[in-house]
């Protein structure tokens, strides 16, 4: 099946590096405790997950109203925009999707967290064993949040609706993070269905400005033995910081969720970001916080594809750095740049480039860099070296072919570029493995045999899964896995993925 391969990253600002991979948090390990949850809530399962009794597979029977939509069915990017067919998830249950989405780690190349980004955000149909719990749609918002794609997954769930347990306590956080966690107290305190916690209920009653009512949620939680000391602790602090003016700091959490980051935050106490999952990060991009807390947020979150190149840039460029040192050699080196490129002066952008490209390069923000500056770079006529640098920085961009189109290579390495950018690598030896193993990818004439059997049995989505987790074992050294998962990439059509993640891989180079 052929797929129009129209994503989506420049529009939803998703653009991103795959430097600094680590393994991926799972956001139900670090949920807020915000509502009471059903002792009959379903967790979401690992695939083919089955009881068996006397050598008997007993198979789950789901019942669904007739009337009822699941929220598996729920997406923000239309096929019109997409160009996926809507039956991508084909004959794969929801329990094998949601385990493959949760499997992939952060860390990946830009152009596979562009395609990742929009299977998750994608509206398509539900898959056949599709019900109410949306187990699917949770696994898409825990991703989200383990990528920091925090307004992504909020605009997700407010297109669901925050109205079963579990999608409320993912919007409760999601918003915590963002600063609107009003409005989720005003649902919170709309909705008997949702019986909040007595934390939870505190904070939404002091945010209201009921802090009687506060106070003596407290009292009440304290004698029903309703919070752990280090919750009653905080929350006391929270509703009378004046009485402990002057006293020790509390013990900090070494894995706090939303709420309870929050409530630190608070009383004066703010826990740092850089340690917690990067769906964290977003609470230093508000306007309180600190400049340099601000750009290091943001350099996480672009690297991680949350975050646009704009907003970035935006960052870097604010003010004058007042010292030296970290971050700030960055963002000189940047903005000494940016001047140069304004000006249009050729020599003083030559002179500047390889200074604010291996900055970036130490920061693992090529790809935000590149989509930032290519498009007036390539306005400039630059000689030397400078002039191979500014090929493969446009390389890295969605203007890719032209930018091979307009340039004369000089070494083989440029020349092996060139070809893969027009995605004709016939007569063009390969300078290295791993150009050979790209090389391999294009030249397959079939996809690997087990992508391949999930393509032919209908199931589109979960081979593209495979071909996501395969590129990034190789991007990290499995050249094999490499050349497969370009191989299935090309052979279903997605022919615009596949040049974008062979050029980042050569250029970028991740091997560890």
């Amino acid at each position: 099946m052929q797929i129009r391969a129209r994503l989506i990253g420049a529009v939803l600002g998703l653009g991103g590096s795959a430097a600094f991979a680590q393994t991926p948090l799972s956001s139900i390990d670090w949920l807020s405790e915000s509502i009471a949850m059903p002792a009959t809530t379903p967790a979401i399962q690992t695939p083919r997950e089955t009881a068996v009794t006397g050598g008997t597979t007993l198979d789950k029977i789901t019942v669904t109203p007739l009337d009822a939509v699941s929220s598996d069915a729920v997406g923000l990017l239309p096929i019109s925009v997409t160009g996926l067919p809507r039956d991508l998830w084909g004959n794969s249950s929801a329990e094998e999707l949601a385990h493959l989405i949760g499997a992939i780690q952060t860390g990946q190349l830009p152009a596979m967290q562009d395609l990742l980004f929009t299977l998750l955000l994608a509206e398509l149909d539900p898959p056949a064993d599709s019900d109410l719990d949306g187990r699917l749609f949770l696994a898409r918002v825990d991703a989200l949040l383990a990528f920091g794609a925090v307004e992504q997954a909020l605009a997700l769930l407010d297109r669901a609706g925050p109205d079963s347990p579990e999608r409320f306590r993912r919007w409760f956080d999601a918003s915590l993070l963002t600063g609107t966690e009003d409005a989720a107290c005003k649902v919170l305190g709309n909705a008997p269905g949702l019986a909040p916690t007595m934390p939870a209920q505190i904070f939404c009653l002091a945010r209201s400005g009921d802090w009687n009512a506060a106070a003596l949620t407290l009292e009440t939680g304290r004698a029903l033995g309703g919070m752990t000391g280090a919750e009653d602790a905080l929350l006391t602090r929270f509703l009378d910081a004046e009485t402990f003016d002057g006293a020790p700091p509390l013990p900090a959490p070494s894995r706090p969720s939303p709420l309870i980051f929050r409530l630190y935050e608070a009383i004066g106490e703010s826990l740092t970001t850089a340690t917690l999952p990067l769906a964290f990060a977003h609470s230093d991009l508000r306007t309180n916080t600190g400049w340099k807390a601000q750009i290091e947020a943001a350099e996480r979150l672009a690297r991680s594809g949350a975050l646009s190149e704009n907003k970035l840039l935006g960052l870097y460029t604010e003010r004058r750095p007042a010292a030296s040192g970290g971050v700030w050699d960055r963002v000189d080196a940047v903005q000494r740049f940016d001047l140069a490129l304004t000006s249009g002066n050729a020599q003083s952008v030559a002179a500047t480039l390889p200074a604010a490209w291996f900055a970036m390069q130490r920061a693992g923000l090529e790809v935000a860099f590149a989509r930032a500056h290519a498009e007036p770079l390539g306005k400039i006529s630059l000689a030397g070296p400078a002039a191979p640098l500014a090929f493969r920085i446009a390389l890295l961009t969605p203007d890719y072919e032209t930018a091979a189109t307009d340039y004369a290579p000089e070494t083989a390495s440029d020349r092996f570029l060139k070809a893969v950018a027009r995605g004709d690598l016939a007569g063009v030896v390969p300078p290295d493995d791993l150009a050979r193993a790209v090389a391999d990818g294009f030249l397959a004439t079939a996809a690997p045999p087990a992508l391949a059997a999930e393509v032919k049995a209908g199931n589109l989505g979960a081979a593209i899964l495979g071909a996501i987790a395969q590129m990034q074992e190789g991007t990290n050294g499995d050249l094999n896995r490499l050349s497969d998962a370009l191989a299935l990439l090309r052979s279903i059509g997605l022919e615009d993925v596949a040049r974008r993640a062979a050029l980042q891989v050569l250029i970028l180079d991740r091997r560890e």
